[in-house]
């Protein structure tokens, strides 16, 4: 993640050290695990270690996911691209409704 992505995300994630406890892994490290996984494919377990303990990364993106802070995230992005002019909301709109399935998720009868 480059620093210029790191700093438009860095707001939006909980605080880095919670009131109480001990602090948490480093969010960047963490993130850049979740991405390596999205990108890759790999199942977590296969994470490299240089990205922490493949249980703690996944447990971070389940946390959150449950949560809902990937949500939040993609809404605060968007309000800040939408607030600096970045966004036509006719173009980047995309609608599930015009992405066509493979024929075999279509509901075709079997073996005709």
């Amino acid at each position: 993640m480059s620093e210029n992505q790191w700093n438009q995300i860095e707001p939006l994630l909980p605080p880095q050290k919670p009131p109480t406890g001990c602090p948490a892994k480093d969010h960047r490290l963490i993130i850049n695990g979740i991405l390596w996984i999205l990108r890759t494919g790999a199942p977590w377990r296969d994470l490299p270690e240089c990205y922490g303990a493949w249980l703690t990364v996944a447990g971070r993106f389940y946390h959150w996911r449950k949560i809902g802070l990937w949500q939040q995230v993609l809404t605060g992005l968007q309000a800040k691209a939408d607030a600096e002019g970045k966004l036509n909301w006719d173009i980047h709109f995309v609608d599930g409704s015009v992405i066509r399935a493979h024929q075999h998720a279509a509901g075709a009868k079997r073996g005709t």
